[in-house]
């Protein structure tokens, strides 16, 4: 679960990245994340709150990955983003493929990630004498 830890460690540093974005460079956020630049100072600075939750749950699950809630918490924080962001691709048209996959990759790979080691928190871990 070690490594788990260290990808959510670095996940969560490059939404705090995107935090900075939605507060203090809107017009990054714009060419970033979102193709179309109607997206108001208001909406990126609701993005960057938003990222910023996610980004305490990425952290405190690196550090509590056996806490179940938490570690569940987490898990569909990334299930939410990438419904968000394929929304956002499929139905408004808000943006672009190349933008969509950078999400999808981190976000696809933390939920498949977090699915595998999810049987591992099940399991009592015993020592053998």
């Amino acid at each position: 679960m070690k490594a788990l830890g260290c990808w959510l460690m670095v996940v969560g540093s490059l939404r705090l990245a995107s935090v900075w974005f939605g507060f203090f460079n809107i017009w990054a956020l714009r060419l970033a994340v979102f193709s179309q630049t109607t997206m108001s100072e208001v909406h990126g600075r609701t993005f960057g709150v938003w990222t910023l939750l996610t980004c305490t749950l990425c952290f405190l699950c690196a550090f509590n990955p056996e806490n179940k809630p938490l570690y569940l918490a987490t898990f569909l924080s990334f299930i939410y983003a990438l419904g968000h962001f394929l929304t956002e691709y499929l139905f408004y048209h808000t943006m672009t493929i190349a933008n969509l996959s950078t999400v999808a990759f981190f976000a696809g790979t933390s939920i498949v990630w977090m699915l595998v080691e999810w049987n591992s928190l099940e399991q009592p871990h015993t020592k053998l004498s």
